[in-house]
């Protein structure tokens, strides 16, 4: 397979949780780009694990030219962490992944094409199918807003965007204010601020990225401990969006709802009712 170099670089925030399989399978979706970005940054969040650290020092070495490291000293947050990388990248467009993600083959040359057919846009993401275990154990997708006028109206109530399927415009998020702290919505704050400034965006209608979910990833968005910070998070961007008071209260009661479930019940709620729509 001929593998073209494009303009891009591709931005990803590792912390000392990950695990190197689910790394190992991050990396060789890269690798396996029909398009490769001219620029791969990682950011260390703090200290990674010893294996972690091997692991990519060894697809740096495949790639001397093209990977960079930004190690810091303490763990920072990944809101913190990608406005870090955002400053760092080369390329006047950057791609999100996350490092326990898979990218299908396709993934950087679909999204870069949409930049070059609308040179208009400020950023582009797709769909995701969500899988736990095997790769091929999907449960399910969540389908997100096409056109910019959908993503609009989406907006007001829920995250527009897949954050580990975007690729967008470096200067249009410095121009944004760049990622800011939001524990667990850090992308979703930076999606409303880039919207309301007059940025473009769309998403393409099929899954690029194969995403990590399960019982963990619901039980993250339970118990007070998500359900306080969360109901603050969701002030901060109806503040800066283009939602009502209505959409916000009515976000608001369903960020209680859901938080308060069970997380057997929580995680049949994303599956059946937030997803696949």
């Amino acid at each position: 397979m001929e593998q073209k170099v494009v303009p891009v670089s591709l931005l990803m925030s590792l912390y000392i949780k990950e695990k190197k399989q689910f790394l190992q399978e991050c990396l060789n979706s890269i690798q396996n780009q029909t398009n490769l970005p001219k620029e791969v940054l990682i950011v260390f969040d703090g200290p990674i694990s010893k294996e972690n650290e091997i692991l990519v020092e060894d697809f740096k070495n495949s790639y001397p030219e093209s990977v960079k490291i930004i190690g810091l000293e303490k763990n920072q947050g990944l809101g913190a962490a990608l406005a870090i990388g955002v400053t760092s990248c080369s390329q006047p467009i950057i791609a999100r992944m996350d490092t326990d993600d898979i990218m299908l083959s396709n993934r950087i040359e679909d999204e870069y094409q949409q930049f070059l057919k609308n040179p208009k846009l400020d950023i582009v993401g797709s769909n995701i199918d969500e899988f736990s275990g095997l790769m091929t154990n999907i449960l399910g997708s969540r389908i997100v807003p096409e056109t910019d006028e959908e993503i609009r109206n989406f907006s007001k109530r829920r995250n527009p965007f897949n954050h580990m399927t975007v690729m967008y415009k470096k200067k249009a998020v410095l121009d944004a204010g760049n990622y800011q702290p939001l524990p667990g919505f850090e992308d979703y704050y930076l999606w409303v601020r880039m919207l309301k400034n007059g940025c473009k965006g769309y998403n393409i209608q099929k899954s690029l990225i194969l995403a990590r979910t399960g019982e963990d990833m619901y039980k993250r968005r339970g118990g007070i401990h998500y359900l306080v910070p969360g109901l603050k998070a969701r002030k901060q961007i109806y503040k800066a969006g283009l939602g009502s008071l209505p959409d916000f209260v009515f976000v608001s009661l369903v960020h209680i709802c859901i938080s308060l479930m069970p997380n057997g019940l929580r995680g049949w709620f994303y599956e059946k009712k937030l997803r696949n729509s």
